[in-house]
């Protein structure tokens, strides 16, 4: 008798993210996979919950048959009394599973941003920096599909363009050390898979805190729409997130090509140009701009772009525009010069 339909889901999964990263691993050392060399270690972000439990059990499992090597990382964030005992308790439980090397980060919460910003910011952190102490290829994270649709009504409500409703990229992070398995599959799939394997799971009390944009987004806001939309709800907010993210890869990749065209010979852009492109394009190309002049990717919203888009579709002679990072954006005889004033 095979495994509960649940376990097999998850373990599937994750043999699939595997299977890939020994081929990527076999790729970058040039040979073949009669001449691999030394087995990568992956690692699995495990906070504890059932997504991130669900995740190392299958990682423990499929590893082994594969031959990776597998370790586990628990982020201590500080923000509750006995944390540090709780990613002590799940740094046990991964060495149960059979994963070597297994650490807890402990890691101090900035303000910038907001709280869950801020937490999601030192959390990353932590990971990298485990990641390169242990020479890992890889981090896989426990997000769900039902994960992925809070992101991407949390992309819609900020308006922020499609690059904001294509959610979380499966592989993500530098040289995609960041892979999430579980992005086809359900929230309710992961803690069934615990359940029928007797893995103790830990529910964070901030998932059901009210004080937190998703929380209230889980808890109020998707059952509010499967209740006026119907079910199905997730799985197209989900569907939605691959389609956009698609679309802004195709428009990322025209934005890059597009630049060199609209830069006069000193590299300056030139507003003639520029206001000939799609307007999609367009704003990419000011975008991109901006972040080689110093403006922080996360702190330049859609509404800083349109203001330096105006300077090539509504000019009428207005100043500078200023953005973050102290970049300032200006129109120059029919040039547009983008720099940190």
């Amino acid at each position: 008798m095979g495994p509960h339909p649940a376990v097999a889901a998850i373990r599937l999964a994750v043999r699939r993210v595997l299977t890939d990263i020994l081929d990527d691993h076999d790729r970058a050392s040039g040979r073949t996979p009669n001449e691999r060399p030394p087995s990568p270690l992956v690692l699995v972000a495990c906070s504890g919950g059932a997504d991130s439990m669900a995740l190392a059990s299958a990682l423990a499992f499929e590893a082994p048959r594969l031959g990776v090597r597998a370790g586990g990382v628990t982020v201590d964030h500080g923000l509750q009394a006995g944390s540090d005992l709780r990613a002590a308790e799940v740094a046990s439980r991964l060495r149960e599973l059979g994963l070597d090397p297994v650490e807890s980060a402990a890691v101090t919460v900035g303000r910038g941003g907001g709280p869950e910003a801020a937490a999601r910011d030192a959390r990353y952190a932590a990971l990298d920096a485990a990641a390169e102490r242990h020479g890992a290829t890889a981090v896989l994270l426990g997000h769900t599909r039902d994960d992925q649709a809070e992101t991407v009504l949390l992309g819609l409500a900020r308006g922020s363009g499609i690059r904001s409703l294509s959610g979380m990229a499966a592989v993500s992070g530098a040289d995609g050390r960041y892979r999430r398995p579980f992005l086809q599959l359900d929230r309710q799939t992961a803690r069934k898979a615990c359940m029928v394997q007797s893995l103790p799971v830990w529910d964070d009390p901030h998932n059901a805190d009210p004080a937190y944009t998703r929380s209230r987004l889980r808890h109020e806001g998707l059952p509010a729409l499967e209740k006026a939309l119907g079910k199905g709800v997730v799985e197209a907010l989900a569907r939605t997130a691959q389609l956009s993210r698609d679309d802004a890869d195709a428009l990322d990749a025209w934005a890059g090509r597009a630049e060199a065209g609209v830069r006069d010979a000193d590299g300056r852009l030139e507003c003639a140009a520029l206001h000939d492109l799609p307007p999609a394009v367009r704003r990419r190309v000011l975008r991109r701009a901006a972040i080689e002049a110093g403006a922080p990717a996360g702190s330049l919203f859609a509404r800083h772009i349109e203001e330096v888009d105006r300077l090539i579709t509504g000019w009428r002679g207005q100043g500078a525009i200023n953005l973050p990072g102290r970049v300032v954006a200006r129109r120059q005889g029919g040039r547009l010069v983008i720099r940190q004033g």
